[in-house]
């Protein structure tokens, strides 16, 4: 499977804190802020609001003298036969509060061995998940979830997974033309969220971002009923913004 060599902003900024990491652990005593910018060569404008979503996610502490050392988060993920229940954990930690932030059901999918897989998720009696009555697997076309993942195929990769999963019409709203389905994946800018109006299902909006860790295809998406469709957008940016920390948890 070939992937679309473009990256994406949340990518930038996992690469900028992977460095932040890597520095504060070479200090095992604690490193300022004022080192860290020095060694990472980050503007304090970057750094700043970097260690805050780095606390935040449990990835580094501040001790008594202000200096910053490694936290709980990044030891668990690093410890051997119990990393992938910590990641797992970790990843649900986040769903959750982010769920909570957006006021929207939220979801973790991959794209595993050709076929779209929602991996882990996050809703509550106010924040519904989707009902999947049609298999996502079968529905990369119409969903938020699937076309993200399909931004991230190139044009093989994409032919490959229609020619298993034939285009099917959901909804009135749902493009069942390969040729114009292809034209609005490759005019989707990376650092937007993809929308799903109503394309998968009646009375549901979702948006979804790519999630870019190494090789892996994978994105972060939300779902909403239609009358809270106004609030899309908003919770689409929000989701944007949101997710460095999921693949960063991915990355490490």
């Amino acid at each position: 499977m070939a992937l679309k060599p473009e990256p994406t902003a949340p990518f930038h900024s996992v690469q900028y804190a992977l460095r932040v990491l890597e520095t504060i652990s070479r200090h095992g005593g604690g490193v300022t802020d004022v080192q860290i910018a020095r060694e990472t060569g980050l503007p304090t404008g970057h750094l700043a609001p970097m260690l805050l979503m780095l606390r935040r996610e449990g990835y580094v502490e501040q001790v008594g003298d202000g200096a910053y050392v490694i936290g709980d988060s990044l030891v668990l993920l690093g410890s051997g036969t119990t990393r992938q229940e910590a990641l797992e954990r970790k990843l649900q930690e986040t769903l959750t509060e982010l769920r909570d932030s957006v006021g929207a059901a939220v979801y973790i999918s991959r794209y595993i061995d050709g076929e779209v897989r929602i991996t882990q998720y996050a809703d509550g009696p106010r924040t519904p998940k989707v009902n999947e009555y049609v298999d996502f697997r079968s529905a990369a076309h119409a969903s938020a979830v699937g076309k993200c993942l399909l931004t991230q195929l190139d044009q093989n990769g994409r032919r490959d997974h229609l020619s298993r999963h034939r285009i099917a019409r959901l909804t009135s709203r749902t493009i069942t033309n390969e040729k114009l389905l292809f034209s609005k994946l490759d005019a989707q800018p990376p650092t937007v969220p993809v929308l799903d109006l109503q394309e998968y299902a009646v009375g549901t909006v979702c948006a979804a971002v790519p999630l870019t860790a190494g090789s892996a295809v994978g994105c972060l998406a939300l779902s909403l009923p239609i009358e809270h469709a106004h609030r899309l957008r908003a919770a689409a940016d929000t989701l944007n913004r949101r997710a460095a920390p999921v693949v960063l948890s991915l990355t490490l």
